[in-house]
């Protein structure tokens, strides 16, 4: 399956061409350090490039401060990795291992150069993604979670990391090797977050992590963009992809992490250009680093509040904490999540056995036990082939009797065929049974009543679109999905009701739910937009 980046152990090192160590030099500074000096601290901004003319700077271990890798960076070798593109913090310390001196360059500068030298800026991004792939395979970071499978807190930290590519390290309260026993013991033995080896977290939360890494951005009151992009699932990245590529100002703000509801899927088979498959989270993440790469910024997990229009025509979005951007357009991509099932103790055991993602975080859950997937649709098929891999057995449970109405083909074969899979037709669950986690389910099917036990399972039904926030500034349907176009008596398929809102993706009425219509429609909606913006910043130069 399709992986972004090269492994660093098989990446050919290949340095920067003299002219374009030229072009940095025109717009950096010198800086001299000795050894033992540190040269970035864990928390500290990533913002500036450093590129080694002489000497050596290692990575540090944050808790033992001792050099982590075998290897260094040395002359001809420039530091960072992708969180540099959208002004990240460091995850890990970096000192200089003997005299060393350097060449720095502001981040924005940096930025500025590579888009104006595209060589330059493909040799930088494959290196950072692939420093990047490094970190989060190898889990090198200063970032610690402890007991996540006994505590929701510490797990929804864990999925946010996850599946937003942040290396993190998790221990088990039960473990019993050294690492772990030192490493629980600086808690307590209680679940908790470490940031560093002086920084436990206190209520632990995915919004707390994002402040300290950097990731939700310092927006407030001051901010002004051309466009806001609310929703970083695969229209909402396709259309922060082309705005960047088209000069646009733009914002992308996720509440969860980028790659929405198709970032939970672990193998799209059926997108274009991909015969192998590839990840949902991958995929978008791809779109992600392009999108950065053009300047476009995204800030996370933030949620939209509300909306107002102001007099002078610019949209402003109330965000959680009561922050504030303003736009001259808004696209709606906030797609749509799954439902809730109406079931007692359904809220006690999210986390603690409920589920409404299947990726390698909630996969080990079902290690020696059986799954118990519902739902009908292809994340819901692509979900059970993936966790068959992990768990003894799994159990798909659809209301109808037959998957042809909601299902691709090709996945109702395979999961028809699977000895390890099976689909439960003219079935619902009914129960929950557990003391401080899921232990079973209830079926309930036209013969009867039948137990199950699980200690997973995975909730993949129906779509709830998230549009409350727009306080009634644009025509929904009666479900709550936006309507666009010839509906709304618009020229454009993805305009709305109101000038310079737009929508694409799920949350459009009468959209087709598929990520390569996701993506052509983010990708298409920004040629309007732009005549938007540009026709709104004339009129207020008028």
């Amino acid at each position: 399956m399709e992986q972004l980046a090269e492994d660093l152990d098989t990446m050919r090192r290949v340095p920067l061409s003299e002219g374009h160590v030229a072009a940095i030099r025109e717009i950096a500074t010198e800086h001299d350090y000795a050894a033992g000096d540190m040269v970035a601290e864990v928390g500290e901004p990533m913002d500036r490039f450093i590129y080694l003319l002489g000497g050596e700077i290692e990575i540090v271990d944050p808790y033992s401060q001792e050099r982590l890798f075998e290897h260094a960076l040395g002359p001809k070798q420039f530091a960072g990795e992708i969180a540099f593109l959208n002004a990240g913090n460091y995850f890990l310390p970096m000192r200089a291992a003997k005299a060393t001196r350097t060449l720095e360059v502001p981040r924005l500068d940096m930025l500025d150069l590579m888009s104006r030298v595209p060589e330059l800026s493909d040799h930088v991004i494959s290196v950072f993604a692939a420093r990047r792939r490094r970190q989060f395979e190898l889990k090198n970071s200063s970032v610690k979670l402890i007991g996540a499978d006994r505590d929701p807190a510490v797990q929804s930290v864990e999925r946010f990391l996850s599946r937003n590519r942040i290396p993190f390290q998790s221990y088990d309260l039960d473990g019993s090797d050294s690492e772990t026993v030192e490493v629980c013991t600086l808690t307590d033995h209680a679940p908790s977050v470490i940031l560093d080896r002086e920084h436990v977290l206190d209520d632990p939360s995915p919004r707390k992590i994002a402040q300290y890494l950097n990731l939700d951005l310092d927006v407030g009151e001051n901010t002004m963009v051309d466009v806001l992009i609310v929703g970083g699932g695969p229209a909402g990245v396709a259309a922060a992809v082309y705005c960047g590529a088209e000069g646009l100002s733009a914002l992308v703000v996720e509440d969860t992490a980028i790659g929405g509801q198709a970032g939970t899927s672990s193998r799209i088979e059926n997108y274009m250009g991909f015969p192998t498959g590839i990840s949902g989270a991958d995929l978008v993440y791809r779109g992600q680093i392009q999108a950065l790469k053009f300047g476009t910024r995204f800030a996370m997990p933030r949620r939209a509040q509300d909306v107002e229009r102001r007099s002078d025509r610019t949209f402003c979005v109330t965000l959680d904490d009561g922050d504030e951007v303003c736009a001259r357009a808004i696209l709606v991509a906030t797609g749509v999540q799954y439902r809730r099932l109406p079931l007692d103790r359904l809220e006690e055991f999210e986390g603690a056995g409920v589920f409404y993602a299947a990726t390698d975080m909630e996969a080990r859950f079902c290690r020696n036990t059986e799954a118990v997937v519902i739902g009908g649709g292809n994340s819901a098929g692509q979900a059970a082939m993936y966790l068959s891999r992990t768990a003894k057995h799994v159990h798909i449970v659809v209301r109808s009797d037959s998957l042809a109405a909601s299902m691709s083909s090709y996945l109702t074969s395979r999961l028809e065929a699977d000895p390890a899979v099976t689909i439960h037709y003219g079935t619902t669950v009914t129960a929950l049974h557990g003391g401080n986690g899921l232990e079973a389910v209830t079926f309930t099917t036209p013969e009867g009543d039948t137990r199950v036990d699980t200690s997973a399972l995975f909730i993949m039904i129906g779509a709830a679109p998230n549009t409350g926030w727009l306080s009634g500034l644009v025509d929904t349907d009666d479900r709550g999905f936006v309507i666009t176009g010839a509906e709304v008596n618009r020229p454009t398929p993805f305009e709305t009701s109101t000038d310079g809102i737009y929508a694409v993706g799920d949350v459009r009425s009468g959209s087709v739910k598929r990520v390569a219509s996701a993506v052509g429609e983010g990708s298409v909606v920004v040629s309007r937009i732009w005549d938007h913006v540009e026709l709104s910043k004339t009129k207020t130069a008028d």
